[in-house]
């Protein structure tokens, strides 16, 4: 792969003096806070027109079921077209489905067209998604892959925070369709960013890339690859069973603190933004905690202290601990989930990387809903103590089982795919 943002004598320049990943990483701070205006926006305009909840939860349900319907086939675009144009096209996409909903509620309420634009507009962000995982490949060198995955990590977290408390200002002031005409502009600002950003190290449809294959060995090029790799194998299937007792822990807590501890909107408010700074925190100390412990420990530790983390959220009714806790346990989840992100990106040939983007997320998010509804079944039926405890013991288990696989070693990014 040729390196990108090296000084002139070889050595990697810091991300703050790189010119690409900054404009980059503007992109993805725009892009992202139009995702949360939409977030924020798009709910509010229905219940100011029908007032259903029903409604709400069907366009939620629908735009869901485009968005991983999209992700099945994004790797395959993401590997044969040019990734800069693909990020750009997906941004002008999503600027006129979202500039669609301001333009024709000027005549009126027209419910039917956010059934159109959402689930497009949901499938276009997941192509624009797994495009961007792939790109960090190609601006910047192994040696900081994972420093750079944190930064824009961290300004994600920023940016899901601040973007719906001002679309919220917005849509107040100015009715909801104000802030999806904002997200619609943030859009624009992207794709023009990204206009100026300049890719290195680009397999897309070179020579060196293998020929095309049938469409159905395409789709699984990816998940053959993670399981060739005995690190990403592994990785997987362990990750796959965390996400199964862990997706649904912010709906537990939400539970926990309005049923159990009697807690207002507001506090609930309060203690989802000082969990969340726990992101930011975990997303920018990931790379110096990676460097000196190695990918193993930092890996491995961050699922044991999540664990103890939950553990702790079930047998404590204090709210400061409570908040205090999941803090620690969403910056866990940020080290542990970006170390992961960045091994793939550092020992997947740039060909291939889409594709395996996609299986991964395809087959890690398979067993998170069906997880998500045990959970807060169980919440509902044994308590939230019985299932925090359940849910802790579960990722420490987790984690003792990382120590007798090859998840432990402290560089598997020097280890190949099995023949």
């Amino acid at each position: 792969m040729t390196q990108t943002g090296k000084s002139e004598h070889g050595a990697a320049s810091p991300l703050r003096r790189d010119r690409n990943f900054n404009v980059f990483w503007v992109a993805q701070i725009l892009s992202v806070t139009g995702d949360s205006f939409a977030y924020i926006a798009i709910p509010l305009l229905v219940l100011h027109v029908t007032g259903s909840v029903t409604q709400m939860g069907l366009l939620t349900g629908v735009a869901g079921a485009a968005s991983v319907f999209a992700g099945i086939f994004a790797g395959i675009l993401v590997d044969r077209l040019d990734r800069r144009t693909l990020l750009i096209c997906c941004d002008l996409a999503r600027m006129v489905l979202y500039g669609l909903i301001p333009l024709a509620w000027a005549f009126g309420p027209q419910i039917w067209l956010l059934y159109v634009v959402l689930p497009i507009s949901e499938a276009v962000g997941m192509v624009f998604q797994v495009t961007y995982v792939t790109a960090v490949r190609n601006l910047v060198d192994d040696d900081r892959i994972t420093a750079a995955n944190g930064r824009l990590y961290a300004t994600s977290a920023m940016a899901g925070i601040g973007g719906p408390l001002l679309a919220g200002v917005v849509s107040g002031q100015f009715g909801p369709t104000a802030a999806i005409a904002i997200n619609a502009v943030s859009f624009a600002l992207s794709a023009a960013c990204i206009y100026f950003v300049r890719f290195g190290g680009q397999a897309t449809a070179s020579a060196s890339a293998p020929p095309r294959q049938k469409p159905w060995q395409e789709l699984l090029a990816g998940a053959r690859f993670l399981w060739r790799h005995p690190v990403l194998r592994t990785l997987t299937i362990l990750l796959s069973f965390f996400i199964f007792f862990t997706l649904g822990l912010t709906d537990v807590l939400i539970y926990y603190l309005k049923h159990d501890l009697g807690q207002s909107d507001g506090m609930v408010g309060m203690v989802l933004a000082v969990a969340a700074v726990g992101t930011i925190a975990g997303s920018l100390l990931v790379a110096p905690i990676r460097r000196k412990l190695g990918f193993g420990t930092a890996w491995i530790g961050g699922i044991a202290v999540g664990g103890l983390a939950i553990t702790g959220i079930g047998v404590s009714g204090d709210i400061p601990v409570i908040a205090a806790l999941m803090a620690v346990y969403l910056a866990c989840v940020s080290v542990g989930g970006i170390c992961s992100m960045s091994l793939r990106q550092q020992v997947t040939p740039d060909h291939l990387l889409g594709r395996v983007t996609s299986a991964f997320w395809t087959i890690h998010f398979s067993l998170g809903p069906v997880g998500a509804a045990v959970l807060t079944w169980g919440a509902g039926r044994y308590g939230v103590t019985v299932v925090c405890l359940f849910a802790g013991a579960a990722c420490l288990i987790i984690a003792i089982i990382a120590l007798f696989t090859p998840v432990r070693q402290p560089n598997p990014e020097h280890l190949v795919s099995a023949d």
